[in-house]
């Protein structure tokens, strides 16, 4: 066998080597959010929380939460608490069944069907309200969009549910 051609297919079984690894360690990092302890993939189920500057002798009660958040009491526990250092109020949600866990989890994620982005839009939309009285989204754009302005559009609607961009 030639040599360039032996270099060749030793370097090119090399690259797909590393390409099934990279592969299997970016879906071992996507999956390592949902599980518990080390091990168990029992997916974790934690508290969402917002702080919401406002005291909490003036919070909305319990019973009398903003309609982001009322409107899924049904399918998450809900908590208000005192924020550390009199920093305001802490409100925070939980749902009761467990999120999606592994690839289903991951799948979930980037198709936007997560019950966990829609608890993250309703803290921060009653965030919002409590706040400020009103639902503050970005405004739209007022030029034709390009190539940029595309990729940003796809970057705001996915930061809807995730909370960051």
């Amino acid at each position: 066998m030639n040599r360039s051609v032996g270099g060749t297919l030793i370097a090119g079984a090399g690259l797909v080597g590393a390409g099934i690894a990279g592969a299997a360690g970016a879906v071992k990092w996507l999956t390592s959010k949902a599980e518990g302890v080390p091990g168990d993939r029992t997916p974790r189920n934690r508290w969402l929380m917002v702080t919401v500057n406002c005291p909490p002798g003036q919070f909305p009660a319990a019973g009398d939460l903003p309609e982001p958040v009322a409107k899924l009491t049904d399918r998450a526990e809900v908590t208000i608490r005192p924020a550390p250092g009199d920093r305001g109020t802490e409100l925070g949600m939980r749902l009761l069944e467990q999120p999606p866990a592994g690839v289903a989890g991951v799948t979930a994620r980037l198709s936007g069907a997560d019950p966990r982005q829609e608890i993250r839009s309703a803290l921060r939309d009653a965030k919002s309200l409590i706040e400020t009285g009103e639902v503050i989204k970005p405004d739209e754009p007022t030029t034709h969009p390009t190539p940029a302005g595309k990729l940003f559009d796809f970057a705001t609607r996915r930061a809807g549910g995730e909370g960051r961009l």
